[in-house]
Formats: C-alpha cells, sequence, structure tokens
C-alpha cells in the first residue's frame, strides 16, 4: 500500500490522504460530521462485498449503498484514494491490516470497522476523487479472515454453509487457512466525541408527543421540559384518550410558559397521531417524544447543540430502560453513572437505529420526508423507516448520548394498547390496520407484518430470502439440544406463520406509503 500523506485545513484540522483528492473540498467538509471522507461508489465499490449478509440479514441499516446521493455514509472505502482526520487513524484506525491478501478489502475492512464499531463516520462524497473503474474482488481467505476478525465463529460456518453448496472443499480450505491469519478482535478504541459548541442563534423548538391515557405521564414529562436551560417554544400533544376518561387537569396553557397544542385525536395510531402533530408544528426544529419518558434539564439544550457542533440534520438520543415505573430522575443519573464508569456512553457515530421515543430532527427535513408511514400503525417498526427514509434523502442522522431519557414502560395505556390484540386469534380479536381487508383468523403471522413490510420495504428480494433462511438456521441450530426435537415439530408451523406475516406484508407493499 501506499504511504498516506498530511494535508492542514485553513482552519488547522490535520488531515491524512492517499490519492489525488479536491483540497478545496475538505476546507467545508472537515466542519461536517465526517471523518473519513472517499468517492467510492464512483469507482467500482458501489454494493461490493455483500458477504456481510451471512452476518447482518437485513439487520444493518448500511448493507445497501444509498443511491443518488452527492453525500451519503458509506463503509466501501477504496484504499488508493481516501482523506481521514490524522487523529482518527493514528487513535482508532490505526493503518491497514496486513493479514489480508489483497488490498480492496483492506480499505473495505477500515470502513466497515470506523462505521461499526469504532463510532467513526466514513463519507461518500461525489466529486471528491476522480470517477475510476475498479473490478472489486475479495477472495475466500480474505471473507474468512474478516469474518473471524469481527463476528462470532458460528457465523463463519453459516457462510462456509451457504457459500459452499458447489465450492464446499475450497471453502473449508480458506476457513482452516484463515485460522492462522486472525482470531476475533474484542477490543476497540472508539472515535472520541467533539466538545460540543455553544448555541448559535435562537432556533425555536417544537415538542411532538403522541399519547393515549397516560395523561399522567405526559403531564410530568411537560414539568421536566418546564426546567430545561433551553425552553421549547411549543408542545404539541396529540391525545387519543377517550373523552369519558380525560382529566381536565392535566395540559393547562397557565401551568407553562411555552405554547400548549393539544389535539384530541379521533384517528387511530402513534404514526397518525404524529403526522397530526408534525402539521402544528412551528419550531426550526422538532423533538419526538414519547408519552413515559423522563429528562435531565440539559436535554433540550445538548441535542440542539449536538447537532450544530456536527452540522447534522437529525440526531437520536440516549434511551435508557428503567427498572420500574416508580424511577426517577435520580435514578436515571445513577444509570448513566455507570454507563460513564464502563466507557460505553460516550460513543456518537451514524445511528444504525431510530427511536421516536427521543430524536430530534431540524424542520425542514421533516417536511422534506412528509411524516410517518400509517401503514405501519397497529405494529412495530416505524421509528427505523422514518430514519432510514432520512438517510436515503440523504440527511446526515447521528446518534447523540449527550441527550439521555429514561423510558418507564408502563404497563398500560399508550398507543401499544390496540397492539395487543396481536397475539389474539379467532373471533374475539380485533381487526388491526395493517389487516385491511384480510383479517387474522387462526394462524397469527410472525413476526410481525409490519416489522417484514418495513423490512421489504428496504431492503432487496435476495436479502429478504437470506433473512428468512438464517431466521430458521437459528431457530433450530441454535436451540438448546433438549428442544431441538421440539422445534423440529414446530417448524412447518412456523414457517406457515412466517408466510403469513410475509403475506400481509406485501399487500401493504402494494398499498404504497401512506401519510393520511
Amino acid at each position: 500500500m501506499k504511504l498516506l500523506k498530511e494535508y492542514t485545513t485553513n482552519s488547522g484540522v490535520r488531515l491524512l490522504y492517499i490519492g489525488a483528492p479536491n483540497f478545496s473540498k475538505l476546507e467545508e467538509l472537515v466542519n461536517g460530521s465526517g471523518d473519513l471522507w472517499h468517492s467510492s461508489l464512483d469507482q467500482g465499490f458501489k454494493n461490493t462485498f455483500e458477504d456481510v449478509i451471512y452476518q447482518t440479514a437485513v439487520y444493518w441499516w448500511y448493507l445497501n449503498d444509498f443511491d443518488g446521493l452527492d453525500s451519503c455514509v458509506s463503509w466501501r472505502v477504496n484504499p488508493n484514494a481516501f482523506v481521514v482526520r490524522k487523529e482518527v487513524w493514528e487513535q482508532n484506525i490505526k493503518g491497514f491490516d496486513t493479514n489480508y491478501k489483497g488490498d480492496f478489502i483492506k480499505g473495505i475492512e477500515i470502513g466497515y470497522n470506523l462505521l461499526r464499531n469504532l463510532s467513526g463516520i466514513p463519507l461518500h462524497i461525489k466529486g471528491l476523487f476522480e470517477p475510476t473503474k475498479n473490478s472489486v474482488k475479495v477472495s475466500r481467505f480474505d471473507r474468512y479472515v474478516f469474518y473471524r476478525k469481527y463476528f462470532k465463529i458460528h457465523h463463519s460456518y453459516y457462510m462456509m454453509n451457504k457459500k459452499g453448496v458447489l465450492n464446499f472443499g475450497k471453502e473449508l480450505a480458506a476457513f482452516n487457512q484463515s485460522k492462522k491469519a486472525y482470531k476475533k478482535l474484542y477490543e476497540y478504541k472508539t472515535v472520541a466525541p467533539r466538545v460540543l459548541k455553544e448555541i448559535v442563534g435562537k432556533p425555536t423548538v417544537s415538542l411532538v408527543i403522541p399519547t393515549m391515557k397516560r395523561q399522567e405521564y405526559t403531564q410530568l414529562l411537560l414539568e421536566d421540559h418546564k426546567k430545561q436551560t433551553y425552553k421549547i417554544s411549543q408542545v404539541v400533544i396529540v391525545d387519543a384518550t377517550p373523552k369519558k376518561e380525560r382529566d381536565e387537569k392535566y395540559y393547562k396553557q397557565e401551568d407553562f410558559d411555552f405554547k400548549v397544542d393539544v389535539k384530541w385525536q379521533t384517528t387511530k395510531g402513534s404514526c397518525r397521531a404524529r403526522n397530526e402533530a408534525i402539521d402544528l408544528c412551528t419550531g426550526d426544529y422538532i423533538i419526538f417524544a414519547d408519552d413515559d419518558i423522563r429528562i435531565q434539564p440539559s436535554f433540550v439544550e445538548n441535542h440542539i447543540r449536538f447537532l450544530q457542533t456536527y452540522n447534522a440534520d437529525a440526531c437520536n438520543g440516549l434511551d435508557i430502560m428503567a427498572e420500574n415505573i416508580h424511577q426517577n430522575l435520580d435514578d436515571l443519573s445513577k444509570r448513566l453513572e455507570k454507563l460513564e464508569t464502563s466507557n460505553k456512553r460516550w460513543k456518537v457515530g451514524a445511528t444504525a437505529l431510530f427511536s421516536n421515543a427521543n430524536s430530534c430532527v431540524q424542520k425542514d427535513w421533516v417536511e422534506k420526508i412528509i411524516g410517518n408511514d400509517i401503514n405501519f400503525d397497529g405494529g412495530y417498526g416505524e421509528d427505523s423507516d422514518y430514519g432510514l427514509r432520512l438517510l436515503k434523502e440523504g440527511a446526515s442522522v447521528l446518534f447523540n448520548p449527550f441527550s439521555a431519557n429514561l423510558h418507564l414502560k408502563p404497563p398500560v395505556g399508550g398507543y401499544r394498547f390496540w397492539g395487543m390484540q396481536s397475539k389474539v386469534i379467532g373471533k374475539k380479536r380485533k381487526q388491526q390496520p395493517w389487516e385491511l381487508n384480510h383479517p387474522v383468523e387462526f394462524i397469527r403471522p410472525v413476526p410481525s407484518p409490519t416489522i417484514t413490510y418495513g423490512l421489504i420495504k428496504h431492503f432487496k428480494p435476495h436479502q429478504i430470502r437470506e433473512w428468512r433462511n438464517k431466521h430458521f438456521f437459528i431457530y433450530i441450530f441454535k436451540a438448546p439440544k433438549k428442544e431441538i426435537l421440539v422445534r423440529l415439530l414446530k417448524y412447518p408451523y412456523k414457517q406457515l406463520q412466517f408466510s403469513k406475516s410475509l403475506g400481509y406484508a406485501k399487500r401493504l407493499i402494494n398499498l404504497g406509503t401512506r401519510y393520511k
């Protein structure tokens, strides 16, 4: 491999590079969220080394490269043409791995490790390097070295089973040779978060809370917002509590120093509720919250400071699950202290999930992707769909460890009240929105049809097939020995349940994304 050269921007940021980048672009890029930049998607690397599918199936947003974007997260790095922050290269990446035989995998691995393990952000930037044509191939040996380095051994066995149908001898030989080259890595030094800058200007913030039969918990969250170091300008509450169960002592405007807009929901579903709330929002930023969270006084301020520091468009906050519904902010502080002690809190990076319980998005981006897909109502997966759609449109969506919440998860109330019907079958079942005109009778679809819908919506058909294959491979072969016979007997019924889930999901796909 060629040696990396050093370049210092006008603002004093030290970079290392290989190849011939457009240096004028770097002056602006260093002020954004990226840690490494490349143009590899225009150099033959797009969607290469899809072999990670045998480990991640469809559970990683970044399995496929995004289409038609000038800037996007991509871990498929050309080792002969990229730029990286010098401190990230020296402290986190620490150079190319010489255990590989090929060169292309060395760059791909750097991008992968940076994105998935080191909390760094590799970005494809169109025009940073000139387009070139490369025939990118990864040898069997290098593939197994990569798997041994990053994944548990059963993933290698699974890949050998899938890849070795026609070439088992060659796969086995490569697997055995890779033993001497590398063992799994366990320790990673993640990229340190940046020091948050003070807020520039006076941006306004709207808070969205969909709720149902949880007025008391929603009020608790509003009380937390009264104590914020940076105040929201508006809260929009869309409440589906039936009229006869409402308590008028909650949500009184005179109790708060921010505007309180309450809409009593007559439609059904949290996706519809959030869309109705978005229509009423006036802030420059919108914070999406669940009705059962508690937040510290710096919560809002840290969301805005974080987005401005990283020049990001959206972020997903740190969601801490309470041990019981009686815990409070003192308990949250103790939980966060434990995370800091174990070095598990301070990780930023491109987020691999999105939660409507705690997220902040620039209003322009909220408007650009219109709203939540109401096909998810009555089920699960709307959060992931929303975050992935932001990414696919070109937004930078980061994980923000500075804004944490305590998630109480009360056993009653909330929009999952309707979702409780998912386990009911037969005549007692109340039809869910995703059932459309095909009510569930005596075979309950598993996984949740809305989860399946979201995966079909964002991943390729062969990837969905691989997801199904691995789902049942794990169901049988990862079972405790005493359960294997029982699971084999259940296998045909489980397949039928999976097919039912796919059937409902495909009907939603045919219906198309809906917002109203």
